[in-house]
């Protein structure tokens, strides 16, 4: 049976995945696959398992090859991405690593203009020295897309929404250019919608990625990335890869993010709840020059979200009034938030995308992506509604004291309580 809709401004997205907590909290997790019976899955933290005898053993060699407690983890995953693999990894950009290795030299890859900083880095820096070719593009645009393609192209990477200022890439009318031409593949890094809001195997991707060190686990203490795939041939390719690399991650971390995804559906609906109802005080006030979030109707891409989405999550971009001074001036004052690095926890935080994540992106490259010094990322937490309004409101009060915000937070949270 679908779980019922509680999200209530979702309204005009797409259907909820069907059984998606029941599999989130049983898949991978049957107490019978363990001889003591146990509910939660144990944390293996042994290195090595026992043979019968040489090269006979009851399934578990080596740690870095296979582990209970990371399997338990990657079933779960995949089920929640509508997958037959998942495999995880020791960070995002491990997952980003051991997907750019399915290349060989010589090869071209497409990215999107807009990515995290971390992964333009590697690509630009890191993946050029191994002899790929690299081709940034506005994939908003999907003829640009399309005339970028070459007899060499063998991956093509997007984000959706992109970090840091959330445009949504049409993934479906991607998968359709991109399988025009065989041998190419197409991933996405769904880190900014998570398995709950957005499923891009089901929209024509080859590859679906997180950083799970964000929404995935939820509680800011894993560091951890996921890849999803349907197609055996690619798994067999990445699993060799997952293996043979070493970039795993912990028997303890697969534990705690196993026991996030318990809980996916519920912080997500909340994140999605406290980001629209900022998104909607922040949207006319005075002293911010503009807002994206993909859950307000003048977000350029918000019809495009209803359509591959099942809501909006809880990111969203501000360019705040004025300059470099005014941004580190309100970044300074917030009470509530917290100025650091990273997305997708159960607190709120907010970052400085020029100087923090995607410090090393050109200065004129970020200035040709609109990622300017009054560029502000927010990751929308799960505290009060009330409270993650009221602290947006006095750090933009200490940063602009000539100036307020006409919409009375009493008034905005009553009519999202009324629209539901």
């Amino acid at each position: 049976m679908q779980q019922e809709n509680k999200q209530c401004p979702a309204q005009g997205y797409l259907e909820l995945f069907k059984h998606f907590a029941t599999e989130a909290i049983h898949t991978g997790q049957e107490p019978e696959q363990w001889k003591s019976m146990a509910v939660v899955p144990p944390i293996f933290l042994t290195t090595t398992f026992k043979q019968h005898s040489p090269g006979e053993f009851a399934g578990y060699e080596y740690s870095r090859c296979g582990n209970p407690t990371r399997d338990c983890l990657q079933k779960a995953v995949a089920a929640l991405d509508g997958a037959k693999y998942c495999l995880s990894y020791a960070s995002g950009l491990s997952a980003v690593l051991n997907v750019a290795h399915l290349l060989e030299a010589g090869d071209h890859i497409i990215c999107n203009c807009i990515v995290y900083g971390g992964t333009h880095k590697y690509f630009t820096k890191l993946g050029t020295r191994m002899g790929m070719k690299v081709t940034f593009v506005d994939c908003t645009d999907l003829n640009s897309l399309d005339a970028a393609i070459t007899p060499d192209t063998k991956l093509v990477w997007i984000e959706t929404p992109t970090n840091p200022n959330v445009v949504v890439i049409d993934i479906q009318g991607c998968a359709d250019i991109v399988h025009k031409h065989q041998g190419v593949l197409l991933a996405v890094d769904n880190t900014f919608m998570s398995a709950y809001f957005q499923r891009p195997l089901s929209l024509g991707a080859d590859i679906c990625m997180y950083s799970a060190t964000k929404y995935m686990n939820g509680h800011s203490d894993v560091l951890m990335g996921l890849v999803s795939v349907n197609c055996d041939t690619l798994y067999e390719k990445l699993k060799l890869l997952q293996m043979d690399l070493g970039a795993i991650p912990s028997p303890l971390e697969c534990y705690l993010c196993n026991r996030g995804l318990k809980t996916l559906h519920l912080r997500m609906r909340q994140h999605f709840h406290n980001a629209l109802a900022a998104a909607m005080f922040l949207e006319k006030d005075p002293r911010v020059d503009k807002i994206l979030f993909p859950g307000l109707p003048s977000h350029p891409q918000y019809e495009l979200t209803k359509r591959q989405s099942t809501g909006a999550g809880g990111m969203m971009a501000i360019y705040i009034k004025g300059n470099l001074e005014h941004a580190k001036i309100f970044l300074r004052s917030l009470k509530v938030f917290a100025l650091a690095d990273s997305l997708g926890g159960y607190d709120s935080l907010a970052a400085h995308p020029a100087i923090m994540t995607h410090a090393s992106v050109p200065e004129e490259e970020r200035a040709r992506l609109k990622i300017t010094d009054n560029l502000i990322r927010l990751s929308i937490g799960l505290e009060d509604t009330v409270d993650i309004i009221e602290d947006l409101d006095q750090a933009l009060q200490v940063a602009h004291p000539d100036l307020t915000n006409p919409t009375k937070v009493e008034d905005l949270l009553q009519h999202l309580k009324l629209s539901c």
